[in-house]
This record gives C-alpha cells, structure tokens and sequence, in this order.
C-alpha cells in the first residue's frame, strides 16, 4: 500500500473514532465549541448536537454516524475503440538483389557490406577479355564500312547506284554491331539500380557467375514499410494517410510516427482480418528492413460514460451505478459497452461531472443521505491540529 493510501486511511480511521466518540458522549459537541472548534465543523462530526434550529444542506435528513461514509468520482466522457494495436513486420522502401546481366568470372568487387551506394556505381566487374576483343573488330569493321561507303559516294558515275546504297547499308550495320559489342561490354560492369546500404556480399572474386546469381542485396531504408492486419471491422475506418506510431522491440521506448500508406482491396476470408501497409520515417536510420513493429492507429469512436470499474453493481434486473446529487444516493441503470484495465463505458442516464460512488457501496440507498469520506477526514485533520 502507498504511503498516501495509508495517510488516507489513518485520517478516515482517526475520524470515524472521533464520530463514534462524539455520538455516544453527551455534551461533546459543547467540548468542541468551548475549545475553538468551529460550528461548522462540530455540525459535521456531532451533527446530532450542532446549533439548535440548524438544518442540513439536504433538505434538512440527519446526517449523524449512521449517515454512510463514501468515496466518489466524477464522470466523464472516453471513447469506444479509440485504439487500435497490431503486430507487422518492417520492409525498406525501395529492395533490390543484383544480379549480373550476363554470365562469367567475378574479376573486382568494389563494395562491402554496410556502404552506401548511389545509383549506378560500378559494385563489381565480370572478366571482359572476350568483350574488348570483340569491341575492337567491330570498330575495325566499322572504319572499312565507312570508309568503303565515303568512296562509293566520291565516284556515284563510276559505280551504280545499287553498289552505293550497299556500302550505306554495310556501314550502318557495322555501327549497329559496335554498339552491340560495347553494350556487352557494359554488362560486365555490375552497377547499383538504385541508391541504398549495401548487405552481406555473398560471392567473392574468382566465382563463376550467371545471370540468376545473386551478387549483393541493396536497401533503401530511408523510410520503412510495415505491413500489418486489422479485424474485419476496421475495414471501412482505416484510411490511406492516417497517422499511426510505431514501436520496435529494438529499441524499447522509441515511438516512431507514419502514415498509412496502402489499404488492401479485400478481406482474407480466412482470417477475417485486412492488410494494412504503413510507411515510417527513417531519416536517422535507427530502423531495418526485417524488424518487428508494434503499430498503433487511433480512431473517434462513439463517447460514452466513463465510471470507475469499482462503481459498477449488480442486481435481478441489471447493472446500475449510484449517482450523489444534494447528497443523497440515487439509483441509475446502465449498460456496460466495454471494459477497460481502469475504467468502464457505460450507456445511460449519466453526464459528465455526475458524481458516482465507488466506495461504501454496501450501505447506500435509494434516496438515503450519505456523508463524504473526504469531508470528514479534512474535518479531522482540523481538530488534530
């Protein structure tokens, strides 16, 4: 128990004694007065005896120490499924495994794990012996071609116009198969699609490759897509662009804010439940692809009366709280719509600021006065002093 619950009770025990002394002591309401107490005071602990002709604040019911001693708390307005909470699995925004445009023996690699990388950067080179090779006769054949079809051109009365339109078509076909040449050139070079983190690298060089070998897996994680399910029926409230807040079990106490990115187009008919895709700042890149989340999404529900789960009695006809107004008790039926660890929604005649007994409750009443706890224990701590 805290110390303030205990200070509490020892003020609630402290006064009931000075109750119980003052109801079955003749004249101690005048012992009260004659040392200084005031009458309002003395009224509250010795209500039997106060100022003759004083009426109570009730309508004038006795509020003596058979007048029950309880705690009470006001109501006020919460919201039905104000949160919701799922568990996804984060993704990099953009992720890419390279692999080689065409098939041979890893001669460089450029990169290990953990660089950054821009888009087109060179991270490894195939042997490309063959490729030069073959680059330079088609640039051979290329300069005979022109050079033969430039001729052609010089002498159009010697030669018919047939042979000049073939050497055209030599010439232009020999640039065609340059630019094949230098293109399967350029595939040895194995270059980064796009900008990301470089992962593990899982070939080294000498390793004869094809082009379904997978050289490298790049990561774009400036921003995280976390993929999550939702029940069936938030299917018509989640909306593209809602806020959510993250947290990873990587880093406990860590919230991270997003948005909802996509909403899928159907229900899985076997789960009952809709795919969800968040997208997530990662700008301090904390976060990896891979990592667990905890995804959080808030909605504005139908507000209710919230009571305290203590308040909440029943009987043969239902539940019901008891409602203080004047200082008498009041019963007033309600119907639970959910309960929460702290407190319960409830529908009823209630608003918010109605006070609602949550201790004492075995001694109220319908229409029965009732004393406050608090009042009497400040009423104590006056005559302690």
């Amino acid at each position: 128990m805290t110390a303030w619950k205990q200070l509490s009770l020892s003020f609630l025990l402290l006064a009931a004694g000075i109750a119980a002394v003052l109801a079955f002591v003749p004249g101690a309401a005048d012992v009260l007065r004659g040392a200084g107490v005031p009458e309002a005071v003395v009224a509250t602990v010795a209500p039997g005896e106060g100022a003759k002709g004083d009426k109570a604040a009730n309508g004038g019911a006795r509020r003596g120490p058979d007048v029950p001693l309880v705690v009470a708390e006001p109501v006020i307005g919460g919201v039905v499924n104000d949160r919701l909470s799922a568990i996804g699995t984060g993704d990099a925004i953009r992720s890419v495994v390279v692999m080689p445009q065409a098939a041979g023996t890893i001669r460089e690699i450029l990169i290990k794990s953990g660089d950054r990388v821009k888009q087109g950067q060179v991270l490894a080179r195939l042997d490309n012996d063959e490729q030069i090779i073959a680059r330079g006769q088609a640039q051979v054949a290329l300069r005979s071609a022109a050079e033969k079809s430039q001729l052609y051109r010089n002498i159009k009365s010697s030669v018919s116009r047939m042979d000049v339109f073939d050497a055209e078509i030599v010439e232009q076909g020999a640039k065609l198969a340059l630019q094949a040449a230098e293109l399967a050139l350029t595939r040895r070079d194995i270059v980064a699609p796009i900008d990301g983190i470089v992962g593990i690298v899982p070939v080294v060089i000498g390793d004869n490759v094809t082009t379904a070998t997978s050289i490298v897996t790049l990561d774009d994680r400036s921003e995280i897509l976390v993929d999550y399910w939702v029940p069936e029926r938030f299917a018509n409230t989640v909306k593209v662009d809602q806020p959510v807040e993250a947290t990873s079990v990587a880093l406990p106490g860590r919230q991270f804010s997003g948005v909802v990115e996509a909403v899928d187009n159907r229900v899985d008919g076997a789960s009952r439940t809709l795919r969800i895709r968040a997208r997530i700042d990662n700008a301090a890149d904390e976060l990896r692809a891979g990592m667990s989340f905890s995804v959080g999404m808030r909605f504005a529900g139908e507000t209710h009366p919230s009571v305290d789960p203590l308040s909440v009695q029943w009987d043969g006809e239902g539940s019901y709280v008891w409602r203080i107004a004047d200082g008498k008790s009041s019963k007033v039926r309600v119907s639970v719509v959910q309960r929460n660890p702290d407190a319960v929604l409830v529908r009823g005649d209630l608003k918010d600021g109605d006070l609602i007994v949550t201790e004492g409750l075995q001694r109220v009443s319908e229409g029965g006065a009732v004393r406050f706890a608090r009042e009497v224990a400040e009423a104590a701590e006056v005559l302690t002093q």
